[in-house]
């Protein structure tokens, strides 16, 4: 009875409702508005216009295609501050796609950049005081963070060397891992170190990106980064492995 149960309610499920339509166009609308913002003031190319567009529809249908699929009474307030740190992140991919072919205004990118880091601290709590948290915000969360450090470090790596890029790419990595190694997938146990580490590689790649550290100091701050987050997931993935014979297989965990 209770498999019927399920099966008709996810038959009869409706489409996105209407007011996370209203959310998520919003924040569409929005990034273009700050697109349009940074092409009048920093002058913004035809590629940071076309990779900012790219990640403004891309966060869209994924989330619109997330939300359809979540019981979720309400878009909540903690959605709604992670969907602005959103569109932070897609002017700051903007301004380092349109880096390659100019300089980038650097102040922006850093002030965008240094606020989306910031509210990182804040859509938690407000999920946490609100009673809003849930397994989808979780994740639009960790999705955000996940690719401004990979957009920080593409920026990053143009002047100190590709190395940079394993700082972006490790997550990724560990994901496309965990497809083909199940094992992967178990749950994690909470960690104050592993969000430390998470959070002191934007810190360290926002610090690189503004310049204002000497080359070899800097060099150092990045590579000491890397060290940690190498050392974070390699003591995740010896702790999965351990526990790998348990049977208990999760979404991806949220490593640092």
């Amino acid at each position: 009875m209770a498999l019927h149960d399920g099966c008709a309610r996810t038959l009869l499920r409706p489409e996105i409702p209407e007011v996370f339509r209203r959310e998520t166009a919003a924040g569409l609308g929005a990034q273009m508005l700050l697109l349009g913002c940074l092409w009048a003031a920093a002058g913004l190319g035809p590629a940071g216009w076309l990779a900012g567009s790219a990640f403004a529809v891309a966060t869209w249908a994924v989330l619109s295609l997330a939300l359809s699929r979540s019981w979720a009474g309400s878009f909540g307030p903690a959605n709604g501050v992670t969907l602005g740190r959103a569109m932070l992140v897609g002017g700051v991919t903007a301004l380092v796609a349109d880096s390659f072919g100019r300089r980038p205004p650097v102040a922006v990118l850093v002030a965008l950049a240094t606020v989306a880091l910031i509210l990182d601290a804040v859509d938690g709590q407000v999920a946490r005081r609100t009673g809003t948290a849930s397994p989808l915000g979780a994740r639009f969360d960790m999705e955000v963070d996940a690719f401004l450090i990979l957009v920080l470090s593409v920026h990053v790596a143009m002047s100190l060397g590709a190395w940079v890029l394993l700082i972006g790419a490790m997550r990724y990595a560990f994901v496309a891992a965990a497809r083909v190694m199940p094992w992967l997938r178990g749950p994690l146990p909470p960690g104050t170190a592993r969000k430390a580490v998470a959070a002191l590689q934007g810190i360290v790649l926002v610090v690189a990106a503004a310049g204002i550290v000497p080359p070899s100091p800097v060099s150092a701050m990045v590579l000491l980064a890397l060290a940690l987050l190498v050392w974070s997931f390699g003591r995740d993935i010896a702790w999965l492995w351990r526990k790998r014979d348990r049977g208990t297989v999760a979404a991806v965990p949220d490593v640092a």
